[in-house]
């Protein structure tokens, strides 16, 4: 139940939590109804970077969900250019992010990061089809133990400013295995082969590591 209400926290809010508790403290004494506000906008900073533990299925034949969040849009496309996919058709299922949910990223499948590419770009809205061409991107190909590849593909939003990638090349992973995180509202598309029945629908509200998204 105390992990339910106060979940751990990601590193990369300790510095951000910090900040916005002396910022509060500071409002406090200038006027109460300010620091009334701030106490709001701390406990917000600590939910947002929340990093609550996560019960994947643990079965290679399904794919679980790479992001906290809604599916916005759900195609038929050529893989990222960017990682030499662009010759193949994929499904591709984007989740995008709001402010209210938890942000960290999850591998969707067990297997080993083959390649990582960033990708600067623009910070337009992150639930837009063309964000995934235009936005600043971190792009990962990945394959499974069976083969097959797939891209998970982070994407900054119209607020977000920084993507953290937390894994490296040639890295093994489990399924529901940590990936990063984005900060403040983004959207995250992952691409995988066309033999996988989909399991959602757009407008599904899904769960990283554990929400199932498709099944070979």
């Amino acid at each position: 139940m105390f992990d339910i209400i106060f979940p751990p926290l990601h590193r990369e809010g300790y510095r951000m939590l910090a900040i916005a508790v002396i910022i509060t403290m500071l409002l406090i004494l200038i006027n109460k109804i300010l620091g009334i506000i701030g106490f709001v906008l701390t406990i917000w900073v600590y939910y947002f970077f929340r990093d609550p533990e996560r019960y994947p299925i643990n079965d290679d034949s399904f794919l679980v969900s790479p992001a906290d969040g809604v599916v916005s849009l759900i195609a038929n496309v050529r893989g990222p250019k960017e990682l030499n996919m662009e010759n193949t058709e994929y499904q591709r299922v984007s989740v995008f992010m709001n402010v209210f949910n938890c942000h960290v990223n999850r591998v969707p499948v067990t297997g080993k990061i083959d390649e990582i590419f960033y990708k600067p770009g623009k910070f337009i809205d992150a639930s837009l089809d063309k964000a995934s061409e235009d936005n600043e991107r971190n792009l990962i190909k990945y394959s499974n133990n069976s083969g097959k590849t797939f891209a998970i593909v982070q994407i900054a939003g119209l607020i977000a400013r920084r993507i953290v990638c937390e894994v490296k090349e040639g890295q093994n992973l489990n399924q529901g295995d940590r990936i990063g995180i984005i900060r403040f509202g983004s959207r995250v598309d992952l691409y995988f082969e066309s033999d996988y029945k989909l399991l959602v629908k757009q407008g599904q509200t899904v769960v990283a590591g554990e929400s199932l998204l498709a099944k070979i």
